[in-house]
């Protein structure tokens, strides 16, 4: 252990696995460290290979459009795992759980009584301005009342070792399938480890996926008819999406192979049409009925928003859920959670500054070399700017850009995110992480145990995405009883 750690330094940071103050290894991480510590060059070296090969294999990897020609990458994935003890896990599942509820109740209240706006709480021009609000689908009703079936929301560690919600991802959140591959191949490489560590499992989210797409079915039958509706093989999330259908037992299709008859979808079999459904959409709204809104769209299905209105087939997750994914709707969730459920949020907002608001504005524009700058309708690390680490070129160029449009920009302090020791080039360094747990909302809300452990690879870093040059860890979710771990 000593020799694996013998240079590895916090540098100032909250560190997963090494205490700030003594250097030494936390108690929760000691078995792990251990484990790897005891592994010689030549069997480290065999288990990458043999990480590498099980995603070669498996085909897990995603597209990268900023180089200009749309890349198709594996991807990179970082075998020491990060841990999580299961008190810990306690506080963060029933904060996901709270906010999801809170953010579902926002939603419906937007497209019902609106009594959140009528009481000031959230501003009404917040929301009629952001371009995922959907007026046109005010007073419909969703089974459930659920907007968000499924959430993607980001979580990172302060320099406290705080956990705080970074975002909250309510349209078509990805990176699920990368949280399964990654426990696949951990535990076909190191399973000694994965056994003795007693690690909660993650394998049944297919099945509970597919339980909540069929328990919004709007036909009350056995056997739902449940699709994933894809944008087809050259978008960047391909491999999750036929990953998905795969799992579930379900078809995966795209808009050609579905029509609208009657105000009902079908879909074109080899024994004919069949009435779907529920839609698991992978695709965002504007493109979803060429009748409706672009016109130019050929990934959707012409007549899909009759269907829709008339309550015959579902989608997942629901039109105008991306209100609740706008950055600046973000710093209004605790408020939801207050005026919605009368609690205190369990798990905090960062510090954000809108550029709506006269004041916060004044101050984005004043200290953007201090910030980071996000634009409220951009993902992947797109959009973004990072202050201390920009040129004064680039602070000028987006000081124009807030100036012009106020709205679609927030600001929020730079935050030491935690890091994690990590493989680098045969020696193990501190590397910034954050968490995307995915939580289910249909019967009841699942929150699967872990989620997606992103780092950002590159050495000084804060940026994790994978179009950015991030990678991917295993959350391992320790259990708190020695059941014997099948999953």
């Amino acid at each position: 252990m000593a020799k694996l750690f013998k240079k590895y330094k916090t540098e100032g940071f909250f560190d997963e696995a090494v205490t700030r103050e003594t250097e030494g290894i936390r108690d929760t991480y000691r078995e792990t460290a251990k484990f790897f510590s005891g592994l010689s060059v030549r069997e480290m070296d065999a288990g990458l290979r043999s990480l590498e090969r099980s995603f070669l294999t498996q085909g897990v990897t995603f597209t990268v459009y900023s180089d200009g020609e749309g890349t198709e990458r594996i991807f990179p994935f970082d075998p020491f795992p990060r841990i999580i003890p299961s008190d810990e896990w306690s506080t963060i599942e029933k904060g996901l759980i709270q906010r999801t509820a809170a953010l579902n109740m926002f939603l419906k209240d937007i497209y019902s009584d609106r009594s959140i706006l009528k009481e000031g709480v959230v501003p009404e021009y917040l929301v009629e301005t952001s371009c995922h609000y959907r007026k046109e689908f005010t007073g419909l009703k969703l089974p459930r009342d659920t907007y968000i079936h499924i959430c993607g929301t980001d979580l990172i560690r302060d320099d406290e070792g705080q956990y705080c919600v970074l975002e909250d991802n309510g349209r078509c959140p990805s990176g699920v399938s990368y949280m399964l591959e990654n426990r696949i191949a951990m535990k076909r490489t190191y399973p000694d480890l994965y056994r003795k560590l007693n690690v909660e499992p993650v394998s049944e989210y297919p099945k509970e996926l597919l339980k909540m797409l069929k328990s919004v079915s709007p036909r009350q039958q056995d056997e739902p008819v449940c699709v994933l509706l894809t944008p087809g093989q050259y978008n960047s999330a391909y491999f999750e999406h036929t990953f998905l259908a795969q799992q579930m037992g379900i078809e995966i299709v795209e808009g050609r192979d579905l029509l609208v008859e009657n105000d009902r979808v079908y879909m074109h079999t080899i024994q004919g049409l069949v009435q779907v459904d529920v839609i698991y959409r992978r695709i965002d709204d504007d493109f979803l009925d060429p009748e409706c809104f672009r016109e130019d769209s050929q990934l959707g299905v012409p007549g899909l928003m009759k269907a829709y209105r008339s309550g015959n087939v579902a989608l997942v997750n629901a039109m105008g859920a991306g209100v609740a994914d706008d950055k600046a709707t973000y710093a209004y969730v605790p408020d939801m959670i207050r005026f919605y459920l009368s609690e205190e949020p369990i798990l905090p907002n960062i510090e954000t500054f809108l550029g709506s608001r006269e004041d916060d504005l004044k101050y984005m524009l004043e200290n953007i070399e201090n910030l980071v700058i996000k634009a409220v309708d951009e993902a992947g690390g797109y959009g973004m700017l990072i202050g201390p680490k920009a040129t004064t070129s680039e602070h000028e160029d987006f000081r124009n850009k807030i100036k012009s449009n106020p709205r679609g920009f927030i600001g929020q302090p730079v935050i030491k995110l935690s890091r994690h020791p990590t493989f680098c080039d045969g020696k193990v360094e501190g590397r910034h992480i954050d968490l995307r747990p995915f939580v289910l909302s249909g019967k009841k809300t699942v929150v699967v145990p872990g989620g997606l452990t992103r780092v950002a690879l590159r050495k000084g870093s804060l940026v994790v995405n994978s179009s950015q040059g991030g990678g991917s860890k295993d959350t391992w979710v320790l259990r708190n009883n020695s059941t014997d771990n099948q999953s």
